[in-house]
């Protein structure tokens, strides 16, 4: 999907002889279903107004551990999954993203060998030009750096030629840590400021999808302006003139690869 004001998709050049190299691809891989929406939901929603392909791996459906609300009124597990799985979609759908779901199971998240056959293969299959996933900490969630494990495992999995499994080896995709819920006890710096602001509705819309999680929307509205501060503070003079820059910040593990200081 992409949106109706969305610019022409961003293609690669046009091969001789033959027709245009396809779009920029994203690759998200999320522990739980909100979790793609509360921390890149501006990412994705830039990428893909921009035309690019965004896929997300959503590992679990934060069945147990992300839906006290449900448990309270009295829903069962598959009732909890069904509700879970429909708002990631429409979440999804708003930011003009595609979303898998793997049903992996929370509480804890697992590595099983299936579950790293299937990230290989979407790896491979989507050959990301970015990675987004969580940080290697979060001591509140034991699920977010299980996923980012598996994440980071897959990735370097899908660029072994001996590895098996459908699909052809992909190259280094540059990967991002999104910011956790409680970054100072989690060892995240924001290294990277993305300005979200021509998006910001979009991603309002996505999060208001996430009814099962409604006391977040404003601590993330609040986060995004805080985040617009900084980016604003670390792009130039700050006079106290008056902006509405809302922001998401991103760690690298990997250096940034460049041929110019910037």
């Amino acid at each position: 999907m992409t949106h109706a004001n969305a610019p022409s998709p961003s293609v690669g050049p046009v091969r001789a002889g033959g027709p245009p190299s396809p779009p920029r691809s994203t690759l998200v891989v999320t522990a739980h279903a909100g979790d793609f929406v509360w921390r890149a939901g501006g990412a994705v929603a830039l990428a893909a107004c921009r035309g690019e392909k965004v896929t997300i791996a959503c590992l679990t459906f934060g069945e147990r551990g992300e839906s006290a609300q449900a448990w309270r009124a009295g829903k069962t597990l598959k009732e909890i999954k069904a509700i879970r799985r429909e708002e990631a979609e429409r979440a999804a759908d708003a930011l003009g993203a595609e979303v898998r779901f793997y049903d992996a199971g929370d509480y804890p998240l697992l590595p099983t060998a299936e579950l790293t056959d299937q990230l290989v293969a979407v790896y491979r299959e989507t050959q990301p030009d970015v990675v987004l996933t969580h940080p290697a900490e979060d001591p509140y969630n034991g699920d977010h750096p299980a996923a980012n494990r598996m994440a980071m495992e897959a990735r370097v999995l899908a660029q072994a030629v001996g590895y098996p499994g459908p699909g052809e080896i992909i190259g280094v995709p540059p990967v991002f840590y999104f910011e956790p819920h409680q970054p100072e006890m989690s060892g995240f710096r924001p290294e990277v400021l993305l300005d979200i602001t021509e998006v910001w509705d979009i991603k309002r819309k996505a999060m208001e999808c996430l009814a099962a999680q409604q006391h977040l929307w404003a601590y993330y509205t609040d986060l995004a302006v805080r985040r617009g501060v900084q980016l604003k503070r670390n792009a130039g003079p700050n006079l106290g003139l008056a902006y509405d820059t809302m922001a998401e910040a991103f760690m690298r593990p990997f250096p940034q690869i460049a041929k110019e200081l910037a």
